[in-house]
């Protein structure tokens, strides 16, 4: 399975636009060659380099239907997003994407899909640690995409 973004490439800068530093608008992924059995996909965006125990995560979708392959830009900060699924909740205690932030540094932010066997039985606003420990035992397969960021507003400093 391969997960790409035609916002921006594999190791390369996160667009300010997708940040705190412009419209913290959820970028464009597409992704191909989920295996057949794939029930429903899950989506966790997570940066392992903030300067908080286990890193922050910024975004968790989960119950993405299985014929879906796409996720449109700037997603609405909905529990349920009518063809994408639901949106839990992000280290920022809120529903939906939320952009790099950075506090310092260049920071990486990965983008991991997983194809599910199942649809998850969780509520809206389940949490990264929710959604990893009900995916477990259920991953057909995982794609990853990563982009860095650095905080502008520290750059200019």
């Amino acid at each position: 399975m391969q997960l790409t973004s035609p916002s921006f490439q594999q190791g390369s800068e996160i667009p300010a636009y997708y940040t705190s530093d412009g419209e913290d608008a959820s970028p464009e992924l597409s992704w191909r060659d989920a295996p057949s059995k794939t029930q429903s996909f899950a989506l966790i965006v997570h940066d392992p380099d903030a300067p908080k125990p286990g890193g922050f995560t910024h975004w968790v979708v989960y119950n993405i239907p299985s014929e879906t392959n796409h996720i449109a830009e700037n997603v609405p900060d909905t529990e349920v997003v009518s063809g994408l699924g639901m949106q839990g909740k992000n280290d920022g205690g809120k529903i939906g994407y939320m952009g790099p932030a950075p506090p310092s540094g260049t920071h990486r932010y990965f983008f991991r899909l997983y194809a599910l066997d199942t649809m998850l039985d969780l509520s809206v606003r389940a949490t990264h640690k929710e959604v990893t420990d009900a995916i477990k035992g259920h991953v057909l397969a995982q794609a990853e995409f990563m982009g860095t960021y650095v905080n502008k507003r520290e750059q200019a400093a």
